[in-house]
């Protein structure tokens, strides 16, 4: 499994997966969180542009799954009801998605994120249970509550190598 960097020419694959992990999270009892529309086109298009979306491509050139990991502070962990594990810089995993073919996308992903920035963020909607699953079974610890732009809750994680 190789990680790269997306490219436009990934958009369909990358929109097919969202697609999918929507559906998957409205039969898991987390309708809420990305919707029907989330992450929409312009924000892929956006994470694209700025460098910070990455696919996971199988040896065939298929792909299987997709997160962005952006390095700098992230606006909506600025204030956390709670408190972060320390204040060092950080890399924060958003949006991250498997097409539900290919075994172990997260830990792929975070394996990746891991060797640029020993210092991790991700957050994740209360109604996510696969994802906080996903979170602490991965040794990520518990530090809060954060609002996204649109003043929903997420359950913030930080994870310090």
């Amino acid at each position: 499994m190789n990680i790269r960097l997306a490219t436009l020419a990934d958009l369909e694959a990358v929109s097919a997966i969202y697609a999918y992990a929507r559906k998957q999270m409205a039969q898991n009892g987390n309708p809420d969180q990305w919707g029907k529309k989330h992450p929409p086109l312009a924000l892929i298009k956006q994470d694209i542009a700025k460098q910070v979306l990455y696919v996971l491509e199988t040896p065939e050139h298929t792909l299987g799954g997709v997160f962005a990991f952006i390095c700098g502070a992230d606006p909506t962990y600025q204030k956390i009801e709670g408190q972060w594990a320390n204040d060092r810089p950080y890399g924060v995993i958003h949006r991250i998605a498997g097409n539900g073919q290919i075994k172990g996308v997260f830990e792929k992903a975070l394996a990746f994120c891991e060797a640029k920035c020993a210092n991790l963020k991700i957050d994740t909607h209360p109604d996510n249970l696969i994802m906080q699953h996903l979170i602490t079974k991965n040794d990520f610890q518990y530090c809060g509550i954060i609002y996204t732009d649109d003043q929903t809750k997420r359950l913030a994680y930080q994870k310090v190598n």
